[in-house]
């Protein structure tokens, strides 16, 4: 046997794209990036869309550079809920609609109406989004396009199936849809029927782990990866960040922190509780069994389209938090869950129209601002954490931050601070290493979940950050914003 195996991660997320080769063997876990691409949406009369044919272009070729490390299997995951519909010779009836996209506006309390939230929530245990795949579906009815429709499969398994021509539904992404039954792991019909979707149209289900297929003659022709297995991870890019959290026990929380930040407790059960229920969390399932029990938080989107209104770019980045640290602390907050940041748009001014609105001065520069954002980010994580534990009956000893905003050591450290409780940041790269970590344990490279977080934790640049200052402080400006 090798003394390592190589693994290629298809990673798409909300704003890029990229393609790792993961090694993984003995006391070994390492990445090399071989691709990075823009993810940029597109609006069209029909709305914002998403380029998937543009992305599909781009794996290809990151799939090439990937087969000169001659990789055991590949694995594609990307964010959750939307979806391309295929007809029935299996050609995609347009490009997949963007989350974003304004078509839902209105649609989700009209579905709420019909089924009762505490139906909905009792069967599929989601977190209330307007732009959850049950929703968009809901929005579609009557449209020609969701009549001609055969197949609907989420980004990774439709990049699944023109890599393999294999039709399924990874079960962790098809957790986020919430037309499945979180504790019975399989689709309802009767959330089917909820959104006016025929449940023929939604594909047998699979596991992590489980094998796709191996690439069609053109897709091995366009990467010389013929042979390699083409293997379902656990698809919904947070549910393989949360593989990649380098846990040594079961009292940790976890904050998967990017574009959003998704944030709460692993568990062995969903908890369906009307108190689970009106706090808005969210069951979404997990590698072995589990359920990952959180919330969604919109996370540094708003660092995002900030830098984009300013017309910054990231390099901009480490001279704006400087400005932000020496800031004033708590001078204004925001709930960064407020439906006005959802849409891309102008954020300093939305922020300072919140400011405003709720009797606060709004941040007079732009450190000042920023400051207000990841102070409010750390607010939101302390709230999502502690109802967690709360409702799940578990208590949190320590709280691991993964993914890009593990590099943000002043959402970092005011996270802990904010908490009270110790933060271990990193690794960086959770989603790829969870991705590549499940193709591993596949190609039994690696073991259960347990020993891949030990490997993570003995290979991986993590850093330690216990709370500091007076946590009271926290407390009042939480009150103060209605962040309790």
């Amino acid at each position: 046997m090798p003394e390592h195996r190589s693994f290629a991660a298809v990673d798409l997320g909300a704003s890029s794209g990229r393609v790792v080769v993961g090694r993984v063997g003995a006391g070994e876990l390492s990445l090399g990036e071989v691709h990075r691409f823009g993810n940029e949406p597109v609006r069209l009369p029909s709305g914002l869309h998403w380029n998937v044919l543009g992305l599909y272009r781009e794996v290809l070729r990151g799939l090439r550079r990937a087969a000169e490390a001659r990789p055991v299997s590949v694995g594609v995951d990307s964010w959750a809920v939307d979806y391309g519909l295929l007809d029935g010779t299996g050609a995609l009836l347009g490009d997949p609609h963007h989350y974003r996209d304004p078509r839902t506006d209105g649609v989700a309390e009209q579905v709420v109406r019909e089924v009762g939230a505490a139906e909905l929530y009792a069967a599929n245990g989601l977190q209330f989004l307007p732009f959850n795949t049950i929703f968009q579906l809901a929005a579609a009815r009557g449209t020609p396009r969701l009549a001609a429709a055969r197949t609907l499969l989420l980004i990774p398994d439709l990049i699944g199936y023109w890599l393999t021509g294999s039709i399924g539904a990874e079960v962790t992404n098809a957790s986020t849809t919430g037309l499945l039954d979180v504790a019975r792991r399989s689709w309802s019909g009767e959330l089917a029927a909820a959104a006016g979707c025929d449940p023929a149209l939604l594909p047998a289900l699979r596991e992590p782990g489980e094998r796709i297929g191996e690439p069609l003659p053109e897709v091995a022709a366009a990467t010389g990866l013929e042979g390699t297995a083409v293997t379902a991870v656990a698809s919904h890019d947070t549910a393989s960040a949360v593989v990649g959290v380098p846990a040594a026990a079961a009292d940790f929380g976890y904050v998967s922190c990017g574009t959003w930040s998704l944030a709460g407790l692993e568990l062995a059960a969903p908890v369906r509780t009307e108190a689970a229920r009106r706090a808005n969390f969210t069951n979404e399932l997990g590698v072995e069994g589990s359920t990952r029990f959180l919330r969604n938080i919109m996370g540094l989107w708003l660092v995002q389209e900030t830098l984009r209104t300013w017309e910054l770019d990231t390099a901009a980045l480490p001279g704006l938090l400087a400005r932000a640290a020496a800031a004033p602390p708590f001078a204004a907050l925001v709930d960064p869950d407020d439906p006005r940041f959802l849409p891309p748009g102008d954020m300093p001014a939305r922020i300072a129209a919140y400011c405003a609105e709720t009797g606060q001065a709004p941040p007079p520069d732009r450190g000042a601002l920023l400051r207000c954002v990841l102070e409010s980010l750390a607010l939101a994580h302390r709230r999502t954490i502690r109802g967690a534990a709360r409702l799940a009956d578990r208590d949190v000893r320590v709280v691991h931050l993964v993914g890009g905003g593990a590099r943000n050591e002043l959402l970092c450290q005011w996270t802990a601070d904010a908490l009270g409780l110790p933060v271990v940041a990193g690794p960086v790269e959770a989603t790829a290493i969870g991705n590549v970590l499940v193709q591993a344990r596949a190609a039994g490279a690696v073991g259960d979940l347990a020993e891949m977080r030990g490997l993570t934790a003995a290979t991986q640049e993590l850093r330690r950050y216990d709370p500091v200052g007076d946590e009271r402080a926290w407390t009042a400006a939480a009150s103060r914003i209605g962040l309790e």
